[in-house]
């Protein structure tokens, strides 16, 4: 199982992994790294020696300082949908900081007009353009939480029973998920984005619905079908005001 986190798991939540778990984040500019001692890779080296074995080898520094000393390689990374040409330093090390004596692989991207990344993980064997790839997919599910939390509503739960607690978040994202599987087979259309864009023309680069778009459009279906035009009467001040506070909602 691989694991993808923000900072805060990598340099606190995570420091012990339990076995066929790898964990990839993003590594501190001020994170202090060493080389890996050669007693760590072979224990027969220290097996005549006297005192306490070594747990590191010498200072390489900051991120910065490594990627000043190790050689770069091109390669194609394929990230949000695109597949750019990146040159990439990795260097297996230690970071005592948080894994002590255990190696990990740092991996720095660097490309022009874009501000370098540092990442570290315990993945000894996958590829460094893979691994910045699984790095990268990470931001398609925190997207995913915050619709989940500021649109579908799962934020705004108040529970206190742990049992509440548990059924309200998986309650969400099952809803959100229902949401997009209906759009996706019934409710997508091209005027979708194309009336998006003439609301709101900062998105001149928007080209596909954000789930913000599909709960709107879905919201407008229901209404719609919760009147009868067969029945010659007048909408009641109740559903007037239902539309009104979808269509405001939605344009919001």
């Amino acid at each position: 199982m691989h694991v993808v986190g923000d900072g805060g798991y990598i340099c606190s939540a995570l420091r012990s992994l339990p076995p066929g778990v790898t964990l990839t984040g993003p590594l501190p500019r001020h994170a202090c790294l060493y080389e890996v001692h050669p007693e760590l890779d072979n224990p027969l080296l220290r097996r005549h020696r006297r005192g306490r074995p070594r747990t590191r080898g010498a200072r390489i520094g900051t991120p910065a300082d490594l990627a000043a000393v190790v050689a770069g390689q091109d390669a194609a990374v394929t990230r949000y949908g695109k597949t750019a040409r990146v040159t990439v330093r990795e260097h297996r090390c230690l970071w005592p900081g948080v894994w002590r004596s255990v190696p990990v692989r740092v991996i720095i991207v660097t490309e022009p007009g874009r501000p370098g990344l540092s990442l570290v993980t315990t993945d000894p064997r996958t590829p460094a353009a893979a691994v910045v790839s699984r790095y990268a997919s990470r931001w398609a599910i925190e997207v995913a939480f915050s619709d989940a939390e500021n649109i579908t509503g799962a934020g705004e739960a108040r529970n206190r029973v742990p049992r509440a607690v548990e059924r309200t978040v998986p309650f969400a994202l099952f809803t959100q998920s229902i949401v997009i599987i209906w759009y996706h087979l019934a409710g997508h259309h091209p005027s979708v984005v194309r009336g998006r864009r003439e609301k709101a023309p900062w998105y001149a680069t928007k080209t596909c619905p954000a789930y913000a778009d599909m709960i709107a459009r879905l919201r407008r279906v229901l209404i719609a079908a919760q009147f009868t035009p067969e029945v010659p009467r007048q909408p009641t001040p109740e559903e007037i005001r239902t539309v009104q506070l979808a269509w405001a909602q939605a344009a919001a």
